[in-house]
């Protein structure tokens, strides 16, 4: 269960993090489009689950490790941004979500 602190931070950091990949996760990814759509922190607020949805689908792996290569510089920009409304910028750990694959296949399987 989430406390009210926990929720209020994740939803900020899943605001500045998918604006800062739309404006730049493109130049380290090869183009892809890249959504934030889940963040997950910590109790003690000092590390956060990512999931990011990466469009097109092939070198999903290799565009994952681009970002978690980048995960100290996406940090300090999030620093930059975000250095009157938190105290402290957590880790970030990310990974892929696969919940729409998850959805095409159920529906798959229903369809047949």
């Amino acid at each position: 269960m989430t406390t009210t602190r926990q929720h209020k931070v994740s939803r900020l950091l899943q605001k500045e993090l998918g604006d800062y990949f739309q404006k730049n996760g493109s130049k380290f990814t090869g183009g892809k489009m890249i959504t934030v759509t889940v963040v997950r922190i910590s109790p003690d607020l000092g590390v956060t689950k990512v999931y990011l949805s990466i469009f097109p689908g092939e070198g999903l792996e290799e565009a994952l490790q681009a970002i978690t290569d980048r995960a100290g510089l996406i940090r300090r920009e999030m620093g930059k941004r975000l250095r009157n409304q938190l105290r402290h910028i957590p880790e970030f750990v990310f990974y892929l979500d696969d919940s729409l694959d998850y959805i095409d296949r159920i529906d798959n399987l229903l369809n047949d």
